[in-house]
């Protein structure tokens, strides 16, 4: 028996063969993986500090860990559901959930670690990362002797 990969231009089943490579493609399982495990994040260098969002809604403050080793951030959640209904004698209905992320970032040498803030709002995390005091000091001027 020969097995023959299914191309678009099929003859025999063009629109199942499309069907099929559009939705089963190479990557499809690993776009699904991505997209509802791992939650974007947004990281900008401004003059004074670095901000790192990350776009997290339905969670609350406390379901957030944020820890600092070693010049790694590591910014993790884990949540956990349980739900049960019983109709004496009929049936028993037991729902539950759970859902995790984690992610790791390294922070330059330049950053204030002492003063990182964090706030959750609106469903983003807000990660604040000052920079030292001789770090923002970039221009000067020189003089010509």
């Amino acid at each position: 028996m020969t097995l023959l990969k299914w191309q678009k231009d099929n003859k025999l089943a063009p629109s199942y063969s499309s069907l099929f490579n559009d939705w089963f493609d190479d990557n499809y399982f690993d776009k699904v993986a991505i997209g509802t495990s791992v939650p974007a994040v947004n990281i900008k260098d401004n003059d004074k500090d670095f901000s790192v969002t990350i776009a997290a809604p339905g969670l609350k403050k406390e379901d957030f860990k944020i820890a600092l080793n070693h010049n790694i951030l590591t910014i993790s959640s884990e949540q956990k559901s349980e739900k049960e209904e019983k109709e004496e004698g009929k049936f028993t209905r037991k729902e539950y959930s759970y859902s995790s992320f984690s992610r790791s970032f390294t922070i330059p040498e330049t950053v204030e670690t002492d003063h990182i803030d964090a706030k959750y709002e609106n469903g983003e995390l807000k990660i604040t990362l000052p920079k030292k005091e001789k770090a923002t000091k970039v221009a000067k001027e020189i003089t010509v002797s």
